[in-house]
């Protein structure tokens, strides 16, 4: 299904919960809403679902306005972050209930429900209840009810908040196979940046109602195209000074410029790490935090703290020790623009890290 959003607002009282929100989804496409809790994202997932008015605006699907269609005519499937099972029904009886509703013959349901739950995963389990199950085979009994009527968009909000760490991941991966065998359109909400990035084609930044972003996850990474954004993907530090940063003196031409830089846009080490050390400056290692596949360094240069990232396969280094530093790039902003701007003083043979 071919989804288009047009000038989408939405208010509780005097709230504004969505403002003016424009977007259009490709056929097939996995799409992640993502933003700070109370930005809107769930409130945008309900008016495509129906579960909520529009105030203004129009929702399409397909180049037909659906506003005023009631949910059950949109042709949607909808996964609650609850499950939201029916306790006393068996994992078949939950699946089929839908299509119960629909009076679809019980031989179809009976083949759609076997259909659902070898799809699934959940063969052999067909005749147990909800409190018999595990978060995660929960959660599949919910994509499979969704999924029973054969919608022709998926909508999910927050599906893996729910379940522990481990059991997460597996279902990401587990949904995003699902997903491209069906060939389904979906949408789900998060506020985990991994599961966005590890999942989505395209994520929607959310922030107070407005859609600050929508691209892939790397074209958003590399491109914000704002300062929330900026600061929201990925891991960062504000600098206040960033032209008293070396290789970057020229940001002084912008008065009430500031600096946002990330972890891997910093590369620290001993001289001797360096071919060139035209564009470095000295710096202390003030914190080291062990991440499991690299170190995590804090390191203050002048009067500005920084951090990145180091290999285990690197010397390892110690708070006190003194290091240069290499700022490869950062993202400038101010009140009335943001830009990327690389080191000035970096030369064509120092190593670039992106």
């Amino acid at each position: 299904m071919h989804v288009e959003v047009r000038g989408l607002n939405k208010k509780f009282g005097s709230f504004q919960a969505v403002q003016d929100v424009n977007f259009s989804i490709d056929k097939g496409q996995l799409i992640g809403l993502l933003g700070p809790s109370g930005g809107g994202k769930t409130s945008i997932l309900r008016m495509l679902a129906g579960l909520e008015t529009v105030d203004s605006g129009d929702i399409l699907f397909h180049g037909n306005r659906v506003n005023d269609l009631p949910p059950q005519e949109r042709g949607i499937g909808f996964v609650f972050q609850n499950y939201a099972l029916f306790k006393h029904m068996t994992v078949a009886d939950n699946i089929a209930f839908g299509l119960e509703v629909k009076k679809w013959s019980k031989a179809k349901i009976k083949e759609r429900v076997a259909e659902l739950v070898e799809l699934t995963g959940l063969s052999g389990f067909e005749r147990r209840l909800p409190h018999q199950l595990s978060g995660g085979q929960r959660q599949r009994v919910a994509f499979a009810r969704a999924l029973a009527p054969e919608p022709q968009l998926l909508l999910l909000d927050e599906p893996f908040a729910a379940i522990d760490a481990k059991i997460r991941h597996e279902l990401r991966s587990w949904l995003r196979d699902m997903i491209d065998r069906l060939g389904i359109t979906s949408i789900f909400v998060t506020h985990d940046q991994d599961e966005a990035i590890e999942v989505a084609d395209e994520i929607m930044i959310i922030n107070k109602g407005r859609l600050e972003q929508k691209g892939s996850p790397w074209e958003i990474y590399k491109d914000p195209q704002s300062p929330f954004v900026a600061g929201f993907i990925g891991e960062s530090t504000i600098v206040d000074n960033v032209s008293s940063l070396r290789g970057f003196e020229t940001a002084s031409s912008w008065p009430g410029t500031k600096a946002l830089i990330r972890p891997e846009y910093v590369e620290i080490g001993q001289p001797s790490e360096f071919p060139i050390l035209s564009a470095t400056a000295k710096g202390r290692v003030r914190h080291i935090h062990f991440r499991g596949s690299e170190w995590l360094v804090e390191v203050e240069v002048g009067s500005s703290k920084l951090v990145t990232y180091r290999s285990l396969e690197k010397q390892v280094l110690h708070p006190g020790d003194e290091v240069q530093v290499l700022i490869h790039r950062a993202y400038l902003f101010n009140d009335s623009d943001s830009w990327i701007m690389e080191n000035k003083l970096k030369e064509d043979p120092l190593p670039v890290h992106i």
